[in-house]
C-alpha cells in the first residue's frame, strides 16, 4: 500500500466533497431540501465514507489510483468553470419543484445542459477507479441514477416554463451529460 498516494487521494476527494456541500449552501437555490435531495446527501456522504475505507484497505494499482485522481481534478475544473459561468443565475437545487429562472448558455453550459451533474459523475467515477474494487460499482450506480433523475426533472421544469422554446432549441445544440459530437440533420451551422 502506498501510504502517501492513499493520503493524496484522501484528501483531493474529501476536499472535492466538501466544495460540493458548500455549493448545495453557497451557490444553489431552494427554498428546502427535497426528499430525492436528501436521498442523494445521505448517500454521497456513505459513498465517501465507503470509498475512504476502501482506499485504506484494499490494495489499488498504481495506475488506477493515478487515473482516478485525473478525474477527480478534471471534475474539480469543470465544477469550478460551472460555478463561475452559472455566479450570478440563482440556479436551483437538485430535485426543487420550482421552474428555473434563467437558461445558461455560456462557458460549460456551451456544450452540455447539466456541467455540475457531469462534474459530479467524473468525480464519482474517479473515486470509484482509485479504489479499484468492485465494491465501489454499486454506490457509483446509484449516485448517477439519481443525477440522471435530477437532470430529466429539471428538464421538465424548463419544458413548463416561457423559456421551453429556447430550452428545446438548445437541447439540440448541447447535450445533456457529454458535449454532442454531432448536430442532428437539419442542426448543421452553416
Amino acid at each position: 500500500m502506498n501510504a502517501s498516494l492513499d493520503i493524496v487521494v484522501t484528501i483531493i476527494s474529501w476536499g472535492v466533497v466538501a466544495q460540493h456541500i458548500w455549493a448545495t449552501r453557497g451557490h444553489f437555490v431552494a427554498d428546502k431540501m427535497q426528499l430525492p435531495a436528501a436521498v442523494l446527501a445521505a448517500i454521497v456522504l456513505l459513498t465517501s465514507i465507503v470509498y475512504t475505507v476502501l482506499i485504506w484497505t484494499d490494495e489499488q494499482p498504481l495506475v488506477a489510483k493515478l487515473i482516478g485522481l485525473l478525474l477527480e481534478v478534471a471534475a474539480m475544473a469543470l465544477f469550478w468553470w460551472a460555478i463561475r459561468a452559472s455566479r450570478q443565475a440563482q440556479l436551483r437545487f437538485a430535485f426543487d419543484l420550482n421552474q428555473p429562472r434563467t437558461l445558461l448558455q455560456h462557458g460549460p453550459y456551451r456544450y452540455v445542459r447539466h456541467p455540475f451533474y457531469t462534474s459530479y459523475i467524473v468525480f464519482w467515477t474517479g473515486w470509484a477507479m482509485a479504489t479499484w474494487s468492485p465494491v465501489a460499482l454499486l454506490p457509483l450506480g446509484a449516485i448517477i441514477v439519481l443525477y440522471i433523475l435530477a437532470a430529466r426533472g429539471e428538464e421538465r421544469n424548463f419544458a413548463a416554463t416561457a423559456m421551453s422554446r429556447d430550452y428545446e432549441a438548445y437541447r439540440s445544440r448541447a447535450g445533456l451529460f457529454w458535449p454532442r459530437l454531432f448536430r442532428p440533420a437539419g442542426k448543421q451551422r452553416v
